[in-house]
């Protein structure tokens, strides 16, 4: 290490404590390497402030040194945006310590966390004030809030109550000078100019660190109804939601639909995971009803509409959740997606979203150009179909994936298929993953060059250095030179 990487440790230790400093390689994997094991950066340290000043100081320090500052959260994301790349002088930036829950209000319905606060204990929370915050995805009990904030999470619950945009009243977020942005209001209503927090939402880091976050939240789920369809296709899908808003309006609260191939992936790779179902159509489409009074009999109206489904021939099997154990049973089919697809193979991953009227075109069209092209390809699917998000996924065994410019080159063929179809059928190319290092190439490519000079326009008014998570949704640290 050289004598001024080994002045920034001493530096950064001064700051934030010995013991919150790491800087041996061995110890840093778990900081250095993607959720996938897919990108592999290095850092002269990571550093673990235990507070909001202490990132300041952190980052102005990084800052006045040009060292490079990669934010982290639970680093269970899909698309590297939270690793460093393999410059030397890359800071690796983990709130881990920052996990107070600063302010619960049952009145105002909000709460107010810190960064760190693991998905999960958000939920907790709020529970314990008969409170409900929805955010919910398969690693609630590992990622953290300020990553969820900073990707724009999606998740199970869009449906109903948004992404992680519409949950967040208020941000304090560290720019990348040092200085901190102040805007942990709890207030349902201002119009006081520019909606600056919005410009931390989804943006990956690349413009700032948020420390902590006001979120909404809501009265709990007090009834529910669960059930599992079997489809012949997308198109029943969206006429069964259709007819299920006409009749239940928001109390459909989850609409999640998965391939026959999807749960197969799942039923052979995650033995702890049991499908409690039949395999017996191509597409299985989950239903979920809620209603915050206790004691309301949502079987009933969801039974009803299911059963004129099934006269009307938009499905062939209808499961009614009998239990509150036959439910979680369905919906840990749902949250193995991903471990059932990692384990399956060479993960090539979309997260695709376009129109409701065209999501049966753009399934039928993607999955017969990716089997045309790749015949290898094992095609799975599974989504939030209500709102639009389908993620298709290329499942590629690792034994054509040894050669790492042959394993890029079908990546790149296949991407650009989902692209084109996403593109034709007017959708966008990430509902909820982000762009990280996975998909900049991928949003160039895509996307109205007005729109991507508007945000260098931005990257570069607030990190002019283009030290703020560099590499990320552009290439160099995105700044204008």
């Amino acid at each position: 290490m050289s004598d001024s990487f080994q002045d920034a440790l001493s530096g950064l230790a001064d700051i934030v404590g010995d013991k919150h400093v790491i800087a041996s390689g061995a110890d840093q994997e778990p900081y250095v390497v993607d959720w996938r094991g897919r990108y592999h950066g290095r850092a002269v340290a990571v550093v673990k402030p235990g507070s909001t000043a202490e990132v300041a100081a952190v980052v102005k320090y990084c800052a006045a040194r040009q060292l490079a500052i990669v934010p982290q959260g639970g680093n269970t994301g899909m698309c590297g945006a939270a690793t460093p790349d393999d410059r030397a002088g890359n800071v690796v930036i983990r709130l881990d310590r920052m996990r107070a829950v600063r302010d619960v209000s049952p009145l105002a319905n909000t709460i107010t966390v810190e960064a760190g606060c693991i998905l999960a204990e958000v939920q907790n929370a709020a529970r314990s004030v008969d409170r409900y915050f929805p955010l919910s995805l398969g690693a609630e009990g590992s990622c953290q809030i300020g990553g969820n904030i900073s990707t724009n999470a999606g998740g199970t619950a869009v449906l109903r109550y948004g992404p992680t945009r519409d949950l967040v009243l208020g941000l304090e977020v560290v720019l990348p000078d040092g200085r901190v942005f102040n805007g942990l209001r709890a207030l349902r209503k201002d119009n006081t100019g520019y909606a600056l927090k919005q410009l931390f939402i989804g943006a990956e880091g690349t413009l700032g660190i948020v420390t902590a976050a006001v979120l909404k939240l809501f009265a709990p789920p007090r009834s529910s109804a669960l059930a599992l369809l079997k489809l012949q296709g997308v198109e029943q899908a969206l006429e069964v939601m259709q007819r299920l808003r006409g009749v239940v309006g928001d109390r459909l609260g989850s609409l999640e639909i998965m391939s026959r191939s999807q749960i197969e992936a799942i039923a052979e790779t995650v033995p702890h995971v049991t499908i409690p179902f039949e395999l017996t159509t191509p597409w299985y489409l989950i239903v979920e009803l809620t209603d915050t009074l206790a004691g309301v009999d949502l079987n009933e109206p969801l039974a009803t509409v299911l059963a004129e489904a099934m006269e009307a021939g938009l499905t062939d099997d209808v499961i009614l959740a009998s239990s509150l154990a036959q439910a979680k049973a369905i919906w840990a089919v749902r949250h193995s997606v991903s471990e059932g697809n990692k384990r399956s193979g060479y993960v090539v991953s979309h997260d695709s979203v376009v129109p409701l009227e065209r999501q049966a075109a753009f399934v039928a069209n993607v999955e017969a150009r990716i089997k045309a092209a790749v015949p290898h390809a094992r095609v799975v699917m599974h989504g939030h179909i209500g709102d639009g998000n389908l993620h298709v996924i290329a499942l590629i065994d690792r034994a054509h994936c040894q050669d790492p410019a042959a394993t890029a080159a079908l990546v790149a063929e296949i991407n650009e298929i989902v692209d084109d179809e996403t593109a034709a059928q007017g959708g966008a190319i990430s509902a909820e993953h982000g762009i990280g290092i996975t998909n900049r190439g991928r949003l160039a490519r895509v996307t109205d060059p007005l729109d991507i000079e508007l945000m260098r326009d931005i990257k570069q008014l607030l990190d002019p250095n283009g030290l703020m998570n560099p590499g990320k949704i552009f290439t160099v640290g995105g700044a204008r030179r």
